[in-house]
């Protein structure tokens, strides 16, 4: 258990990451019906600290796709990473923010979504979207990372739904090429690089490894995916390791359907067990972290050597869990020059 300083730390992070007013799009676009599949698009608009490429001069930028985190729990949707993306467009790239079924049911999901879903689309196609205006009408009535309510009356809520969760990344990431060159005509879809936060990194490592999965898992691929990389920030990359610290109350156990699951379930989601990838990989992760503490990203690099595979692993001195997204923080900045490692 994390001691009193590390916690109040902890919380004043992510009180930070948080404080920041959520960005509307500039287009937003439906890879299926439910009132989650969606991907909020954010053009690169360059400005202070971005990085210049030649093809940058040639009109096009690297695509990056985010994956938020939230323990895969329904109360955490894309909004609270908005501002991330933004801090990302405005280094250059073109982002794609990509929402997804959590956990809860169906009428407990569905309702959280849809009031963000059409919060933060309320922007599309407004430019950049980070005036006054557009954050606004993406902050009324969506639910927030730590304003929401759930059917779950204070309980800590379910984590995660299978196979659905799976279900959206998979179908996202497969639409995303042609939404994208449609949404964004600057996005070179040829350079993108996935990442993700927390859960969102293991859904991140998770989705560069499908052509790993068990023949029978009906997200496998028949190749790896045409990524340029991986950036997997404080990931939930070992469920055995992160089971034994408890990480996020036993989030991994409930996204694999609980302890009847887990076992049998961990060779198609578990991403310490998909190796070696084949796909240039690096974990970002604070060394303070008491929500996906280090042990968690150390056990999914060894495990990635003994494949046979070099994972890098950048750790931040002083620096927790939230920090990775929090564009008012210096590790933000880390993350962004380790996605321009693999993208430029």
């Amino acid at each position: 258990m994390p001691d009193q300083a590390a916690a109040a730390r902890d919380a004043a992070e992510e009180a930070s990451a948080l404080s920041h007013p959520p960005v509307a799009p500039d287009a937003t676009a439906a890879y299926g019906a439910h009132p989650d599949q969606v991907i909020d698009f954010y053009a690169p608009r360059g400005g202070a600290g971005h990085v210049p490429s030649g093809a940058e001069a040639a009109g096009t930028a690297p695509l990056v796709v985010v994956l938020h985190g939230g323990a895969w729990r329904s109360r955490y949707d894309r909004r609270h990473v908005t501002p991330f993306a933004d801090f990302l467009a405005r280094r250059g790239f073109a982002v794609a923010n990509v929402e997804y079924r959590r956990g809860e049911t169906d009428a407990t999901a569905t309702g959280s979504a849809t009031g963000s879903t059409q919060a933060v689309a309320a922007g599309s196609g407004s430019g950049s979207g980070s005036g006054s205006g557009s954050a606004e009408a993406s902050a009324a009535g969506a639910v927030g990372a730590t304003g929401s309510t759930d059917a779950s009356g204070g309980a800590t809520p379910v984590a995660g739904r299978w196979p659905e969760t799976f279900d959206d990344v998979a179908a996202a990431l497969d639409a995303l090429p042609a939404l994208a060159r449609e949404a964004l005509p600057r996005a070179d879809v040829n350079r993108t690089v996935l990442t993700g936060h927390s859960a969102g990194g293991h859904l991140a490592l998770w989705a560069a490894a499908r052509h790993l999965l068990p023949a029978d898992a009906a997200w496998r691929t028949d190749r790896p995916a045409p990524l340029r990389g991986v950036v997997a920030l404080a990931p939930l990359a070992d469920f055995e390791v992160a089971e034994k610290l408890a990480v996020c109350e036993g989030a991994a156990r409930q996204l694999l359907g609980g302890d009847e699951h887990f076992a049998l379930r961990r060779p198609y989601a578990d991403p310490s067990l998909l190796l070696p990838t084949g796909i240039a990989t690096t974990l970002v992760q604070g060394r303070t972290d008491v929500v996906v503490p280090q042990a968690v990203a150390e056990s999914y690099a060894d495990a990635a050597a003994k494949a046979g595979e070099v994972v890098g692993l950048t750790l931040l001195e002083d620096v927790g869990h939230f920090p990775l997204i929090d564009p008012a923080a210096d590790a933000c900045a880390v993350v962004a020059e380790e996605i321009a490692q693999l993208a430029w």
